[in-house]
């Protein structure tokens, strides 16, 4: 999939789905988020880490984020839903692997990992903000801070583009 295909067809639907089942709305600060992680994760490339055992776009790990997700407070109602939704047991092991092939469980369970931080999402616009922000909630071993600024860019190029394609619809 190219980086617009994610946005596409597994952000905007798992914003959409978000929304309907638990009243998360979905804004430009979430859909830049969720692409500028995706390409800091995975290069918007691989659904299984290479070399490691994370899945989805955002590369969760089964004891970690996704663990987490299932069981935070702010969240867990959440999930359940979007699961029942999707008709996929809501289960670490299960969810877990089914993110290696389900892009909208995968970017569903981004956004609500972002939803457990109780900071609001940065403004679009805000590289070293939303930097900031993915440190804290995604605390990945290796960061690379040199690649952060061209993902975003092109996060924020495409999350722009696709608005303005929308809007004159």
């Amino acid at each position: 999939m190219s980086p617009k295909d994610i946005l596409v067809d597994a952000i905007d639907p798992a914003l959409a789905l978000l929304f309907r089942l638990c009243g998360i709305k979905p804004d430009q600060r979430a859909r830049l988020m969720l692409m500028a992680i995706a390409g800091q994760e995975s290069e918007w490339a691989h659904r299984r880490q290479i070399g490691g055992p994370a899945r989805s776009f955002w590369q969760f790990e089964r004891g970690g984020g996704v663990a987490g997700v299932l069981s935070h407070s702010s969240s867990k109602a959440k999930i359940a839903a979007v699961c029942t939704e999707l008709k996929i047991p809501c289960d670490v092991g299960i969810v877990y692997e089914a993110m290696a092939w389900n892009d909208v469980l995968g970017a569903c369970m981004a956004r609500l990992l972002l939803f457990t931080d109780p900071a609001a999402l940065p403004e679009v616009g805000k590289v070293e903000e939303g930097w900031q922000y993915y440190l804290r909630n995604w605390r990945p071993g290796m960061p690379h801070p040199q690649t952060w600024p061209a993902r975003y860019g092109t996060s924020m190029g495409l999350v722009e583009a696709t608005a303005a394609r929308e809007m004159a619809a």
